[in-house]
C-alpha cells in the first residue's frame, strides 16, 4: 500500500470547471460571471467541485500535520489506497515521518484551513474565485439595476457581495475566494 506525499496530490483533482456545478447553483454562477465579464472584472476560478476523495486527503493530511492526529487508524475511503502510517526499518511507526508527509501533502495542497469531508464543493454547490478591477465596476445585478463599485477591488468588497446575493451567489466572509448557494 503506498504511504502518504504530496504525490498524492495530483490524484482526483479539483475542477475548475463552472459546468460541473449543479443547477440550479451553476445557471446562478454562470449570469454572476456574466455580468462580471461584462463590466470589466478580471476572475479567476480556483475550485468549483472537489471529489469526495480529494477532500478525504485534504482533511486527513491536515488532522495529521497541523491538529496532531495519529496516523495509525484513520478510517479507510473507497478508490484510496494510501498508507497514512510511515514505518522505520524496524517496522514501527513513524510519527515524525508521518506528519512530515502529510505536511507535505498540506503545503502542495496549498491549505489553510482543516478541509472538510463533506462541504460545498463535494455536492457541487460551491466556487472559489479571485476576482479584481481597476477603477470603479459598473455592474449589473440580477434586478438589472448598475451598481457602482470602488475599492477594495476584490471579492471580498460589500457591494460586490450584495450584487453577488442578487444572483444566489453568497459570499463566505471568511474565506476570500469561497462563493456558494448558502454562504457556507
Amino acid at each position: 500500500m503506498p504511504v502518504s506525499s504530496k504525490d498524492w496530490v495530483n490524484k482526483f483533482p479539483t475542477s475548475i470547471s463552472v459546468d460541473d456545478l449543479d443547477t440550479p447553483f451553476r445557471t446562478n454562477v454562470k449570469k454572476f460571471l456574466a455580468a462580471l465579464a461584462a463590466a470589466g472584472a478580471t476572475v479567476l476560478i480556483r475550485a468549483t467541485y472537489r471529489p469526495k476523495e480529494r477532500a478525504y486527503l485534504m482533511h486527513y493530511a491536515f488532522r495529521i500535520a497541523r491538529e496532531g492526529l495519529s496516523p495509525v487508524g484513520i478510517p479507510t475511503r473507497v478508490n484510496i489506497d494510501i498508507e497514512w502510517a510511515h514505518k522505520d526499518a524496524e517496522g514501527k511507526v513513524d510519527l515524525v515521518a508521518s506528519r512530515n508527509a502529510a505536511e507535505d501533502m498540506v503545503e502542495a495542497y496549498g491549505i489553510a484551513y482543516r478541509p472538510a469531508l463533506r462541504s460545498n464543493h463535494t455536492a457541487r454547490l460551491a466556487i472559489d474565485m479571485t476576482i479584481s478591477w481597476e477603477g470603479d465596476l459598473k455592474i449589473l445585478d440580477a434586478r438589472k439595476k448598475t451598481v457602482t463599485i470602488g475599492s477594495p477591488r476584490s471579492g471580498q468588497n460589500s457591494a460586490l457581495i450584495q450584487v453577488g446575493a442578487t444572483y444566489k451567489v453568497i459570499k463566505l466572509i471568511s474565506d476570500p475566494p469561497h462563493w456558494s448557494f448558502d454562504g457556507k
